[in-house]
């Protein structure tokens, strides 16, 4: 590993860490506590309005933030790869919970089973199960 990434790293957190931007993030937070089992670590917030600035959570072992849209900082879409060890069961827990199908789950022929959820801030969440103990490119 190159050493200029040799440096100190918040618990679970990696080289590099998902930061999603809502325009409401408590509605995404409940919408991730809900569908995937995610864990409120932390929560800040602005010293004069009160309102959310910036919350950390955890899904699984991935620490990750959730900031607040505002000004140049709009509601931004990124899109995750989350595997599982029941893809119908979480695709369906997240559509209960509020998210939104793009795709059913399936077996894919790079050998995942896989599905597609859009989250109410409109990031994509690719549901996915090795359907073998193998890398990608064995």
């Amino acid at each position: 590993m190159n050493k200029i990434f040799d440096t100190y790293r918040p618990d679970n957190f990696g080289t590099v860490s998902p930061y999603l931007i809502a325009s409401n993030p408590l509605k995404l937070l409940k919408f991730l506590e809900n569908a995937f089992y995610a864990e409120e670590i932390q929560r800040s917030h602005h010293p004069e309005t009160n309102e959310i600035i910036n919350i950390i959570l955890k899904i699984g072992t991935t620490a990750f933030m959730i900031g607040r849209a505002q000004e140049e900082f709009s509601n931004s879409k990124s899109s995750f790869y989350l595997y599982v060890n029941n893809v119908d069961e979480m695709h369906a827990r997240a559509l209960e919970s509020g998210g939104k199908e793009e795709y059913e789950p399936r077996d894919m022929p790079y050998r995942d089973r896989q599905s597609g959820i859009v989250d109410p801030a409109g990031n994509y969440w690719w549901i996915s199960k090795r359907l073998e103990n193998k890398n990608y490119h064995e």
